[in-house]
């Protein structure tokens, strides 16, 4: 049928020029942004699982620097302690000399000053050692350091490293005392009364040993912040009993506290003795040198003893630091290959594949000049009406 209104194939081939139009468009979008989905309508679940991916990239991207920053402050640590592993073999050497009986006290004396000396400075260290402005040695950071070394909010994906304070605040940041009573008859039983006193300090572990059972309570930060010395020694010896009466105590022994800064056990029934070990084994890792000298023989003696307890807790301790430090290495580089991987994958989905998208963009091309002429030939097509015309 020849009609002239209704160019049926002039229609066609603008129809055609559109889908393709549209088509050309998505190759070129593809290739200019490198990117094989631009918007939800290119691939929906594609962009979904991409932008699923992207968030656990860039968490763990995030996770390899927190890995590297932990490392960078365990290590601020790890040299603050060498250098007091190094003052306190100074003074284990200072103590052993002044433990000869070839001085005398004029020389002891002035031995004990560079002793007392380097005391002072092991204690500034503690103090002042931080990483980023926060201090690391002073046993501020009583539940440890945690690092976050995972994309994911989860236990698994935490490491936590504690590091012993260091100071030498006397033999104890807080003190205890235990007075006892014997039976004194076939009707009394046995009354034990362990005193806190001198305060505390946060990281502080405190063990009542009941029979060979021992029940450990960790001072708190809020325990320090209760007041003074003696309003410390209240909370914690108020918080220790009701951690005791918590826990499975030893059959036939009774804990009364009171508001107080004892705690009093009692022998359940008449005859029925028990032993009682109160210690203070603190987070601070030279306890007790800050209350020796060199002014005799005996307590240089007694010095020796304290420092090589002081030394073997910071052996320790930079052992420990040491393990964490590997282990943080170790997850950075775990990480790093996950976040690699992870990028592969999302790669894909997402980018563009150059070779596929410069064959689409100039398959595209060639169709929108053939379908151009087909349109122009569709126009051309009806001048032949005119000949009927003649």
């Amino acid at each position: 049928m020849t009609v002239i209104n209704t160019n049926v194939s002039s229609l066609i081939a603008q129809n055609a020029m559109t889908v393709n139009a549209r088509a050309q468009s998505a190759a070129m979008q593809e290739l200019s942004t490198g990117s094989r989905i631009n918007g939800a309508k290119d691939d929906a679940a594609g962009l979904a699982i991409a932008s699923k991916m992207t968030a656990q990239i860039r968490g763990l991207d995030q996770s390899v620097r927190n890995a590297n920053d932990g490392i960078s402050l365990l290590q601020t640590a790890d040299g603050a302690m060498v250098e007091v592993g190094n003052m306190l073999q100074r003074m284990r050497e200072l103590a052993v000399q002044a433990s000869n009986d070839t001085y005398t006290s004029t020389d002891r004396a002035a031995l004990n000053t560079e002793f007392q000396a380097l005391t002072t400075e092991i204690g500034r260290v503690g103090k002042t050692t931080q990483w980023n402005g926060v201090n690391i040695l002073d046993g501020s950071k009583s539940g440890g350091f945690t690092f976050q070394v995972g994309a994911n909010n989860t236990s698994d994906q935490r490491i936590t490293q504690s590091i012993s304070s260091i100071s030498t605040a006397g033999t104890s940041a807080s003190t205890e005392t235990v007075a006892w009573t014997t039976p004194a008859g076939a009707s009394d039983a046995q009354v034990t009364t362990v005193t806190l006193g001198g305060g505390g300090a946060a990281g502080d572990k405190i063990s009542l040993n009941l029979n060979g059972t021992s029940y450990d309570y960790t001072v708190t930060d809020a325990d320090v912040g209760a007041g003074g010395a003696a309003a410390q020694s209240v909370s914690i010896a108020t918080n220790m009993f009701n951690a005791i009466k918590a826990s499975a105590l030893t059959a036939g022994i009774v804990v009364t506290n009171g508001t107080s800064s004892a705690l009093t056990l009692t022998a359940s029934a008449v005859a029925t003795p028990f032993s009682v070990v109160a210690t203070d084994s603190s987070g601070l890792a030279i306890l007790g040198v800050g209350a020796n000298d060199l002014l005799t023989t005996a307590k240089a003696n007694l010095s020796i003893a304290a420092v090589d307890v002081a030394l073997g807790t910071i052996n320790t301790t930079r052992a420990g630091l040491g393990a964490t430090i590997n282990r943080l290495t170790y997850a950075a580089d775990n990480l790093s290959n996950v976040s690699q991987n992870t990028s592969a994958s999302r790669s894909r989905i997402q980018d563009t594949d150059y070779a596929k998208a410069s064959s689409e963009l100039a398959r595209t091309q060639i169709i929108a000049q053939a379908a151009t002429a087909m349109l122009a030939q569709a126009n051309q097509s009806q001048q032949s009406v005119l000949a009927l015309l003649k």
